[in-house]
């Protein structure tokens, strides 16, 4: 049997337009995806739309649409998103489909028949932007903590969810697993939190009478199901808890669930819970990477800030983009998006050093070789050879280590040492020379070298590492046009234009 490797992004809420973060987590995700696959792996990729709640029903009505039919036309923007990024995910669920309402509600019996959830009256503020409840002790002049928006105050009957009968167990359970939630930062922040405060029950609820766009409470029609307990539950909803045994036991517990910092304690907390009280495994790791700022600002829509994934694909180019987003800050921080920043990536890391190495490549087979590759000769025991023969497993750990950034400067040591192994054997000076052998060994080195990174990179660039691949495919060998042209920034009117 394949070893299995199932891994999750959050489902995306479709109150509007998908942006830079939304990316930023799938692009992650496929990569991981990509590599595991490589690896001879069972690998189950799943994403998604959260398509409950408030901002939902209110988004729908501005837009002149019922729910569902705003639903719809939302999710089909991130389903084209996806397709444009080249995302290979292997599930796409909406919490609208059947799949997941039954089992939502069917956890809902399961809990409430277990007594893990009851109705009480709730008092307290509410922030409808972030989908969350507050207590007076954690709010300051009735703003939200988290977007600092002004909350509203309720008070209704609800069920709620026992968080507090579980937190000495939460917290045990994360002081003996230290790799349970990564970076450590963020394992110190939970930690944290589960041992200075005292969690209040979860309310899972709210009342038909002030929404109706949600899942029903089977025990209560008077109620709908919480926007993040629903969403939660399709990561178990999807591979068939409660009506696919087999497949729920061959993919369960998820390997990986990747999500952004801002939703770490929903993860972190809420979902272990519900996990919990079900009698189920917990998930190998949560990991929650930072976010993209622009200055010192986080982007969002009242800034007027937010950067449009398609945009910058239209741009620079879809491998550029994934690459910046990989390459640029460690994963786990925080990192500064800016146009002078992915420019800067492209023309000395994309188009310098890896473009300049298949382009040259290239035309040397094409000018030394009338292009193709020698019948006769070996590689040799030079040192690029050794360094590129280790790559591989040193990737495996980084990759392991959801460390992109290192990864990348590992592949382009190899990249630049490559570069500055032509420049050291100089094989002009060959040909004059009448050194074939040398210079045979010296192209079939080189073709080796690019072979074997066109498959490293696949999983970053997956457009740009098939293209080099069919040039490289035979011992014939296509020059082609530039990879990575670079970008030419002495236009007087301030635009983008290649250079050829």
């Amino acid at each position: 049997m394949l070893k299995k490797f199932y891994l999750t992004t959050p489902l995306y809420y479709i109150n509007s337009t998908p942006h830079i973060g939304h990316s930023y987590t799938n692009i992650a995700a496929d990569t991981l995806a990509r590599f595991h696959r490589q690896w001879g792996e069972d690998v189950y990729f799943l994403t998604g739309t959260d398509e409950h709640g408030q901002k939902i029903a209110k988004a729908a009505a501005q837009a002149n649409l019922k729910e569902k039919d705003f639903a719809d036309k939302m999710v089909s923007v991130f389903v084209e998103l996806w397709k444009s990024l080249d995302i290979s995910y292997d599930d796409f669920i909406r919490t609208t489909e059947e799949r997941h309402t039954a089992v939502v509600k069917n956890i809902l019996n399961i809990l409430h028949k277990k007594g893990d959830l009851y109705l009480d009256e709730y008092s307290g503020w509410y922030c409808t932007p972030c989908e969350t409840f507050w207590v007076d002790s954690q709010i300051e002049e009735k703003n939200c903590p988290d977007c600092k928006r002004q909350l509203e105050k309720i008070q209704e009957k609800n069920f709620f969810l026992k968080l507090s009968k579980y937190q000495g167990w939460l917290i045990e359970y994360v002081k003996t697993h230290p790799d349970f939630i990564k970076p450590v930062s963020r394992y110190n922040e939970v930690l944290s939190f589960l041992e200075n405060n005292t969690l209040t029950d979860l309310c899972v609820s709210r009342p038909r009478s002030r929404l109706s766009w949600g899942i029903e409470i089977p025990f209560s029609p008077d109620h709908v199901t919480y926007v993040w307990f629903d969403a939660l539950i399709n990561y178990i909803s999807a591979i068939g808890f409660g009506y696919d045994e087999a497949k729920f036991k061959k993919y369960w517990p998820a390997d990986l669930h990747l999500i952004g910092k801002d939703i770490l304690r929903q993860h972190a907390v809420i979902w272990p819970i519900i996990l919990k009280a079900l009698g189920l495994e917990m998930p190998r790791l949560i990991f929650a990477h930072g976010w993209w700022m622009v200055g010192e600002d986080k982007m969002s829509k009242s800034r007027g800030n937010v950067v449009a994934p398609l945009a910058m694909v239209e741009k620079y180019g879809i491998d550029t983009y994934r690459y910046f987003l990989l390459r640029d800050v460690p994963f786990g921080l925080d990192g500064s998006f800016s146009d002078a920043a992915i420019i800067k990536r492209k023309n000395s890391d994309l188009a310098n050093d890896l473009g300049n190495l298949i382009h040259r490549s290239a035309t040397m087979v094409e000018k030394y070789f009338s292009g193709s590759l020698p019948e006769t000769g070996e590689i040799g025991h030079f040192p690029l050879k050794a360094e590129c023969d280790k790559l591989e497993n040193e990737l495996r750990q980084a990759i392991g280590n959801i460390d992109f950034s290192s990864c990348l400067d590992k592949i382009w040591q190899v990249v630049n040492q490559a570069n500055k192994f032509i420049e050291d054997t100089k094989p002009w000076n060959l040909l004059k020379e009448g050194k074939k052998q040398e210079l045979d060994s010296f192209i079939l080195l080189l073709v080796y070298v690019i072979r074997r990174m066109s498959k490293i990179l696949s999983p970053f660039m997956p457009q740009s590492a098939k293209m080099i691949q069919e040039q490289f495919a035979s011992s014939r060998i296509t020059k082609g046009v530039p990879l990575f042209p670079r970008i030419d920034l002495s236009s007087e009117d301030g635009k983008v234009y290649p250079s050829g």
